[in-house]
């Protein structure tokens, strides 16, 4: 099954809400119009990212917090990768 470009685009909004990619935002509401969606479908779709972003965010505080708590040692640390670059 291949999902129309409509739904792509919604999908697509929610996901760049929740990354907080302005540039992608923009890029996708504009591409989303094109395709004819209703503004009500856009709005759901960018309340859709923030509920995802918020849960992501949530989540984090906790184990940043249990991290804090733990005993984490040095060959922990070195022996994982950074995805920042660090």
């Amino acid at each position: 099954m291949k999902l129309e470009n409509r739904i792509k685009e919604l999908i697509a909004i929610g996901a760049s809400v929740s990354a907080n990619c302005q540039p992608c935002l923009e890029y996708h509401i504009g591409k989303a119009r094109e395709f004819g969606v209703e503004k009500d479908e856009i709005e759901q779709a960018i309340e859709t990212g923030k509920l995802v972003r918020r849960g992501a965010a949530a989540n984090m505080d906790k184990h940043a917090a249990k991290l804090i708590d733990s005993a984490v040692t040095e060959t922990a640390a070195v022996n994982h990768d950074c995805a920042c670059g660090n």
